[in-house]
């Protein structure tokens, strides 16, 4: 199999992934991480309550929630849900029961509002 081969993602093959910290309450497994003008690819695991502060594309997100309940201003994803966010779109994510997503990022995002402390 191609190292960037992830077994049974969509039935909880994630659980077997290693993790590490993305975020406050985000984790993150890079499938594919950018390098050489290529994509990132990864799975980010959201723990109940976390959030993501108010960010910019400067590339196209593709997300897919595999497992739990990702929002944005926009509207409330579950499992199966395809989620695109455009170039030079913003908004801010959260999930309030934990979630997981694969996600493909074409730039890394500009985060615009820090949470205060």
């Amino acid at each position: 199999m191609p190292e960037t081969t992830r077994e049974s993602l969509t039935s909880g093959g994630w659980k077997e992934l290693e993790f590490g910290t993305f975020r406050e309450g985000v984790a993150i497994h890079w499938i594919q991480p950018f390098e050489n003008d290529q994509p990132g690819v990864a799975l980010l695991k959201y723990e109940a309550g976390a959030t993501v502060p108010r960010h910019r594309h400067m590339g196209l997100e593709t997300i897919m929630v595999l497992q739990g309940t990702q929002s944005d201003e926009a509207g409330d994803y579950g499992p199966g849900c395809l989620v695109i966010n455009r170039k030079d779109t913003e908004h801010s994510v959260w999930s309030d029961t934990g979630c997981v997503v694969l996600i493909q990022w074409d730039q890394p995002v500009k985060i615009l509002q820090e949470e205060l402390a």
